[in-house]
C-alpha cells in the first residue's frame, strides 16, 4: 500500500473530528473521500499533508511516516482559494514551481504545457483576482501538479467549474492515474466519484462507515431499483402497493408532430414481487421506453448511510 492511516485520531478542544480512522490506498488508485460537511474530510487531508498532526495514530506514505519532507513531494489543491490575488498568474505558477525545486526552464515548459491544455491563453498574463472562480480553480490545479507528485490530494476540485472545464479536469485525472499517480479527492458531486474512482470511503462524524469499490458501496443498502419510462398509464402500479403520488415526474416529448407524455418513474422493487410481473403489466398499459433493474444511485446510498444531504 502507498498511503496508510492507522488508528488516526484528532480533536479540537472537546470536539472529536477524526476517530480511529483506518485507511489503505494503493499506489496509482483514484480514491473518493466522501462525507457531509464537518465530517472530518479536510482535517484528514491536512493531517496527510502534515499541516496538522494527529493526536494519536500513524500516517505513512510508502512505508515511511509522513513528515515535512514527505509532504513536500505531495500535490494539494485546497477547497478555499490559495492564490495571491494581486500577483500575475504566470509569475505565480512559476513561483510555486520553483518552490517545489523545478528549474526555471523546466517550470516554464510545464506551465506552458498545462496552460495550453487547460485553455488559459492570455489569462496567464492577468492577476489572479481578475479571473473567474473556475479559472482560479484551474490555476490552483496546475500549481498542484507542476512538480509531478506521486500523491495528489484534491479538496472539492470541481468546485466552480463549468461543464467544459469539468471534462478537461476529468481527462487530466485519467491521464495522471495512467501515469501511476495516487489521487485522493473529495467531492459533493457523486457522479464524478462514480465515474472516476476505483474505490471510495464514506466518513460520518469522523468515523469510517463504508469503504470499497463503487459497486460494493452501492450494494450496501440491499435495495434494488426499477427505473421505468412509459408512454401510457401508470395506474397499474397501484396493484403492486405503490403510491403514484410519490413516484417520478412527467416529461412532455414531441413525436411526429404529436405531443406524447413519457412518464418516468423510479421505485424500490416491492417485497415479494417479481419484477417481470411489473414489466408485463407495463407492456399491457403502454409503450415501454425503458425498464431497468439496478442499484440505487451513489447519492441515494450516501443519504441512506449518512442520514442527510451531501
Amino acid at each position: 500500500m502507498s498511503l496508510n492511516l492507522i488508528s488516526v485520531n484528532k480533536s479540537f478542544g472537546i470536539k472529536h473530528v477524526v476517530e480511529n480512522l483506518n485507511l489503505s490506498i494503493p499506489k496509482g488508485e483514484v480514491f473518493g473521500f466522501l462525507g457531509s460537511n464537518g465530517a472530518g474530510k479536510t482535517t484528514t487531508m491536512r493531517m496527510i499533508l502534515d499541516i496538522i498532526r494527529p493526536d494519536s495514530g500513524q500516517i505513512t506514505w510508502q512505508d515511511k511516516p509522513v513528515g515535512l519532507e514527505t509532504a513536500r513531494s505531495f500535490g494539494y489543491l485546497p477547497e478555499e482559494r490559495g492564490l495571491y490575488p494581486k500577483m500575475i498568474v504566470a509569475d505565480q505558477m512559476n513561483f510555486f514551481a520553483r518552490l517545489r525545486g523545478l528549474s526555471k526552464v523546466e517550470a516554464e515548459k510545464r506551465i506552458d504545457y498545462w496552460s495550453e491544455r487547460f485553455q488559459l491563453g492570455e489569462l496567464v498574463k492577468k492577476k489572479a483576482n481578475e479571473l473567474s472562480k473556475g479559472n482560479q480553480q484551474k490555476i490552483q490545479f496546475i500549481i498542484a501538479i507542476l512538480h509531478q507528485p506521486d500523491l495528489l490530494i484534491l479538496d472539492e476540485p470541481f468546485s466552480g467549474l463549468d461543464p467544459v472545464n469539468v471534462e478537461l479536469l476529468k481527462t487530466a485525472f485519467r491521464d495522471l492515474a495512467k501515469e501511476g499517480r495516487t489521487i485522493l479527492f473529495s467531492s459533493h458531486r457523486m457522479e464524478h466519484i462514480e465515474e472516476l474512482c476505483d474505490s471510495l470511503c464514506i466518513i460520518k462524524e469522523g468515523r469510517l462507515i463504508a469503504k470499497g469499490s463503487v459497486g460494493h458501496i452501492k450494494g450496501l443498502t440491499g435495495r434494488q431499483i426499477i427505473r421505468l419510462s412509459i408512454v401510457g398509464s401508470l395506474d397499474f402500479l397501484e396493484d403492486f402497493q405503490l403510491e403514484l403520488s410519490t413516484l417520478g415526474s412527467n416529461i412532455n416529448k414531441q413525436s411526429e408532430g404529436l405531443t406524447q407524455t413519457t412518464k418516468e418513474v423510479e421505485f424500490d422493487i416491492p417485497k415479494g414481487i417479481d419484477p417481470q410481473a411489473i414489466l408485463q403489466r407495463a407492456i399491457e398499459h403502454g409503450e415501454v421506453k425503458r425498464f431497468e433493474i439496478g442499484d440505487p444511485t451513489l447519492n441515494e446510498v450516501f443519504i441512506t448511510l449518512v442520514g442527510g444531504n451531501v
